[in-house]
């Protein structure tokens, strides 16, 4: 009698170990489809990014068309960043145009030239 009990807590422990192993396999499968599984890709530049925008002049159509990389918990925030100061850039050169030329404009109708 002492060796039948003695069998089912063995059997039982083993089937405890199969179960405990098949989890933690199913575990560490989902971990490397979610996370990927190892490889990594060549290190970018320091400050560039995959995200794409045009070197000067860009458009409306050019900001429709902007995709951030998507990271666990969002966008990734460097790139959000990075579109975000070279929107800056962008509208303060514009707007230093635009100033230029309206000085231009006023100095051209103050001159005495422009006079009838």
């Amino acid at each position: 009698m002492g060796w039948v009990c003695h069998d089912r807590r063995v059997t039982t422990a083993l089937i405890y170990l199969v179960v405990m192993l098949l989890v933690a396999a199913v575990v560490f499968l989902l971990a490397a489809v979610v996370f990927g599984r190892g490889e990594e890709l060549a290190p970018l530049p320091p400050g560039s990014s995959p995200t794409r925008l045009p070197a000067e002049d860009i458009t409306g159509e050019d900001l429709a068309e902007v995709r951030f990389q998507m990271v666990l918990r969002g966008y990734k925030m460097s790139e959000v960043d990075w579109v975000m100061r070279r929107l800056g850039v962008e509208l303060d050169d514009l707007r230093a145009r635009v100033a230029e030329l309206e000085e231009r404009e006023r100095e051209r109708e103050s001159s005495p030239e422009a006079s009838p």
